[in-house]
């Protein structure tokens, strides 16, 4: 049985080997160009546009293109606080499951796109990922987003992905480093999720109240 099993997982753990870094560099080229159109097709109120027409699904798209760093049209930080007033506003308030759903859509879009990010890192490495036109970050934040990986290891993830202006950024130096794909995914997803909470308690004015 155990020799069966060894067959099975065989051809598609070589796929992944010899045609993994094929796919997810054409699921980047896919978001790129969605990214992009959605750019110069948008306007600074689009995001809040495709909430209204689409809602979640929308909201989950979006947050992909967020965590794989290909979010052109719209700032990140606003999503979340969009998507509470579009889509949880009520007439008496806030809509309480529907904000813990948008956290959700949000948590796991972003979660999706960065993992597609660490792993296309992981497998192509660092020089691969400088000559993409598509990649957006330069040599020199590399080399001190890597520095930051190096000094506090797995914490620099979910502590990166809590702050407003590194969210995103240790993504590619933990796949360099070849940290592991199952530590990467829930630490991650923390990140992204503490983040979110405090846009979601903002928006709705909950900070205020502290």
């Amino acid at each position: 049985m155990a020799t069966d099993a060894t067959d099975v997982r065989g051809p598609v753990r070589t796929f992944a080997e010899d045609y993994g870094l094929l796919v997810v560099a054409g699921l980047f080229a896919v978001l790129g160009v969605a990214g992009i159109a959605l750019y110069v097709f948008g306007d600074t109120a689009y995001a809040q546009r495709l909430l209204e027409r689409y809602g979640l699904l929308a909201l989950f798209f979006v947050f992909v293109l967020e965590g794989a760093m290909l979010l052109y049209f719209a700032p990140s930080e606003g999503l979340v606080p969009a998507a509470v007033a579009v889509l949880a506003r009520t007439a008496g308030g806030y809509d309480l499951l529907a904000v813990a759903g948008i956290l959700v859509v949000a948590v796991l879009g972003a979660t999706a796109g960065q993992t597609a990010l660490f792993l296309l890192a992981k497998r192509g490495g660092r020089e691969w990922l400088l000559d993409r036109p598509w990649f957006r970050v330069d040599e020199d934040q590399m080399d001190r987003f890597g520095t930051m990986f190096d000094r506090f290891g797995l914490l620099a993830v979910p502590l990166s992905n809590t702050l407003l202006f590194t969210r995103g950024m240790l993504t590619v130096p933990a796949g360099v480093a070849g940290m592991e794909t199952k530590r990467f995914v829930p630490l991650s997803a923390l990140g992204t999720l503490s983040f979110e909470i405090l846009l979601a308690a903002a928006a709705m004015g909950v900070l205020e109240l502290l």
